[in-house]
């Protein structure tokens, strides 16, 4: 299988401080990892710089097949990160964020009505984000993602804010991505759930080693 994104010796600074310490990681298509360890382990920073929206200060990281010390934005037309924030429209509707994202990524209006379908918004195509509830925000974030059509979907938290019935939404989506064409790369504290969901576990360490209890097999990097 190709490879989506392979690190080496991956090094990010954050206001000086080195989020990611060298960090090697392949993954490769049809995956789904977890990302795992203690808050400021650098996930979140290693989500960031797959989808190239933090510099690689030295390694090497490519993310489908695009270097990314020389080109940080050709590969994000074909991958989606959500993260804390949705960064959706406030005062656009659920259907019209939808469509503007995947017509902005070349993607039809079917895609985008398809994606409020998928994340159960079908109710709320009408209403501005702005008077969403907290876990409709977050549905339309995933569906958002979804809309763009991505060969890598990047997910931080992505169960937080969400009640049982959106968890259930999120869990389809991950588990039917591999038979859709994409490579998943989740970051969580949920172990419980995530791990169920997972292929393998890639866990982010401070200088020590952190051992999942899951009965998945764990890959330690350092961050």
């Amino acid at each position: 299988m190709p490879t989506v994104v392979r690190l080496r010796s991956a090094v990010c600074l954050l206001d000086r401080f080195p989020a990611l310490a060298g960090v090697d990681l392949d993954v490769t298509a049809g995956e789904i990892v977890l990302l795992s360890g203690a808050n400021g382990a650098g996930k979140t920073t290693l989500l960031r710089l797959i989808a190239g929206l933090v510099p690689l200060y030295s390694g090497e990281a490519a993310v489908l097949g695009v270097d990314l010390s020389r080109d940080r934005k050709s590969a994000r037309r074909e991958l989606a990160l959500v993260g804390h924030e949705t960064f959706c429209y406030d005062d656009l509707t659920v259907r019209e964020n939808l469509r503007f994202a995947a017509q902005a990524v070349g993607r039809d209006v079917a895609t985008a009505d398809a994606a409020m379908e998928r994340v159960g918004l079908e109710a709320a195509r009408d209403v501005a984000h702005r008077k969403l509830s907290a876990g409709q925000r977050r549905r339309l974030a995933l569906g958002v993602a979804w809309a763009r059509d991505p060969r890598l979907l990047l997910l931080d938290e992505p169960h937080a804010g969400l009640d049982e019935a959106g968890r259930v939404v999120l869990d389809t989506i991950v588990r039917s991505a591999p038979g859709e064409g994409r490579t998943v790369l989740l970051a969580s504290h949920e172990l419980d759930r995530t791990r169920a969901l997972a292929h393998r576990e890639v866990v982010l360490t401070s200088g020590q080693a952190v051992l999942p209890k899951a009965r998945r097999a764990a890959t330690e990097v350092r961050a």
